[in-house]
């Protein structure tokens, strides 16, 4: 089931996602990489995020954090346990994500990916993202979908 986040509950095993599967990708320096996990709870607040849980008190396999800006959805991180891939939970949460989106006006989603992470990348490609360009100093993919403005 997807359900919105309960940070109580649900954010150490965010943050051990965050901490297993996407910092491994990352290309930042260790001192700016630690500023931006300590700065996790903050950049939770701002946003959405969503997570799959087998049932509604059961804690999260998947998670989604996106945040909405005039017609832009930006998928901020997404990440899912590997015990639980190939279930389709991110290809879930990033509907939910979209079609929360799409409802609030936005017509295009954005999403960084990093470099090395030929997964994610393909992973949105599929989903119809496609690569707009890459950024060297991050060292990430940008990659752009047009979505459906449902009002």
């Amino acid at each position: 089931m997807i359900r919105y986040r309960r940070p109580k509950q649900d954010d150490p095993v965010i943050f051990e996602l965050i901490h297993k599967e996407l910092v491994p990708f990352s290309n930042l320096p260790p001192q700016e990489l630690n500023a931006v996990l300590k700065d996790l709870p903050k950049r939770l607040a701002r946003g959405v995020t969503l997570v799959v849980s087998p049932c509604y008190e059961s804690d999260p396999v998947a998670f989604i954090h996106f945040m909405v800006h005039g017609d832009l959805l930006y998928i901020d991180m997404m990440a899912v346990s590997p015990a639980h891939r190939r279930k389709r939970h991110g290809k879930a949460l990033l509907a939910h994500a979209e079609n929360f989106a799409g409802s609030r006006g936005c017509s295009r989603a954005k999403v960084l990916v990093d470099r090395d992470n030929t997964r994610a990348h393909q992973f949105y490609r599929k989903l119809g993202y496609r690569t707009v360009r890459f950024i060297q100093p991050s060292a990430c993919f940008e990659l752009e979908k047009r979505l459906l403005v449902r009002r």
